[in-house]
């Protein structure tokens, strides 16, 4: 083998390392794309995740606050009435009084 062929054949394998270098930045800047795009779309999930599950969790506290707040209007409801219906019945006697003290007087 003549110096020409060693020097052609050293050329030849400095192009290949070099063309394989290339290859594997290329493929590198691939795979930190995709790296960068998943991360991105884990992130968007998470924030969506977040965003559902607070919605989720607000909305079970609405209802159970409507419930509770039924509860005490039911409950008040039926004082009110009761109160209503003994004032009432007293209201009569009470008129009753003021007309003896009136006519005693």
């Amino acid at each position: 083998m003549g110096m020409s062929e060693v020097l052609r054949s050293i050329k030849s394998a400095e192009q290949d390392a070099e063309k394989r270098l290339a290859d594997a930045q290329e493929e590198a800047s691939k795979i930190i794309s995709d790296a960068r795009r998943k991360a991105s779309e884990l992130v968007q999930k998470a924030a969506d995740d977040t965003v559902a599950m607070t919605q989720s969790i607000l909305e079970g506290a609405r209802s159970k606050a409507q419930g509770e707040a039924d509860d005490v209007k039911s409950t008040g409801g039926a004082e009110v009435a009761k109160i209503e219906s003994n004032s009432a019945s007293k209201q009569e006697k009470a008129v009753q009084m003021v007309v003896d003290s009136l006519k005693s007087a």
